[in-house]
């Protein structure tokens, strides 16, 4: 027995309904942790601008309220989750793995870059993707171990979601008049942020990569079939580095994120026409879709950390 549907009748296309449902649970459980990133980076720029009288227009950006939006978001990265096949998944993590190495090694020692965070949000649903399918290959009971997961991942997505909100409605009055528990740790704390994220989303992406890895890997029959796979694909991604990095000095703002967006999904694509199948190209543009959407809707926060 693996999954729910393992327990009923075996029924025309009834196999293929329940993989459906685990691709939407593991993209639900994506979309959480990408959920959950947004509000505690949005908890951590809202303190820095409290505590910079000049950074006023900033702050009030970053409390704005939209309440449908964040439903919204998740609904919409969960589906594209869902949809995106393991293969491309793999590639995107392991394409932003390469980036984010490239950036901390060119940031210097101790430095850490919170606009890296939120260009990672597509790439970390990637991952948490991945990593379910990998780690809760051929268990028993599957599905109910991805509701669980999914429910979980939804009641803490919840809860940072709230503790966004009390901040950034009461964090000013509750600072100071020192009598909100709460408050009062970020206002002792809320600098360890960064870290606790870097931390976490280091653990993340490890465990990613390995899947990742694994995941592309039981394609091939052969060594022979691997080594024409995996060299033009490290070739491709190390130009895309290298690119990106002479950009990232040229410039900075939200042209240049989309820009560089747009570049490595192309590079992605191409590759795929000479190594892929033709639902990689199809993945490959939903893929794109869905970093423009993590981006678009995370542009307040992303002009915020390039003033800082």
């Amino acid at each position: 027995m693996f999954s729910l549907g393992s327990w009923l009748p075996a029924l025309p296309g009834l196999a293929w309904g329940w993989a459906l449902l685990d691709a939407l649970l593991q993209g639900l459980v994506g979309a959480c942790a990408v959920s959950v990133l947004c509000s505690l980076l949005k908890v951590y720029l809202y303190i820095q601008c409290v505590n910079n009288p000049e950074r006023q227009a900033e702050k009030e950006a970053i409390a704005a309220r939209r309440p449908l939006l964040e439903p919204l978001h998740v609904l919409v990265l969960t589906g594209v989750l869902a949809l995106v096949g393991s293969r491309v998944a793999a590639l995107v993590v392991l394409e932003f793995s390469l980036r984010a190495v490239s950036t901390i090694l060119s940031l210097g020692k101790g430095a850490h870059s919170s606009q890296l965070y939120l260009l990672c949000q597509y790439s970390l649903g990637c991952g948490v993707s991945c990593g379910l399918s990998f780690l809760l290959e051929g268990a028993p009971h599957r599905s109910w171990n991805l509701a669980l997961a999914a429910g979980l991942a939804g009641l803490l997505a919840l809860h940072a979601r709230r503790l966004a909100r009390h901040v950034c409605a009461l964090y000013e009055l509750h600072s100071r008049a020192r009598y909100c528990g709460v408050c009062i740790l970020l206002l002792a704390a809320g600098h360890g942020i960064p870290r606790l994220l870097r931390n976490a989303l280091a653990l993340t992406f490890a465990v990613a990569d390995l899947a990742a890895v694994e995941l592309i890997n039981r394609d091939f029959l052969s060594t022979g079939e691997a080594v024409r796979f995996w060299t033009p694909l490290t070739i491709c991604y190390t130009l895309l580095v290298v690119y990106m990095q002479e950009e990232s000095r040229q410039s900075t703002g939200i042209g240049l994120v989309l820009r560089t967006v747009v570049v490595r999904m192309g590079g992605l694509f191409i590759l795929l026409l000479t190594v892929g199948r033709w639902t990689d190209i199809l993945h490959v543009f939903m893929s794109l879709l869905g970093e423009l959407w993590c981006l678009l809707r995370s542009r307040v926060l992303l002009e915020s950390c390039w003033r800082q």
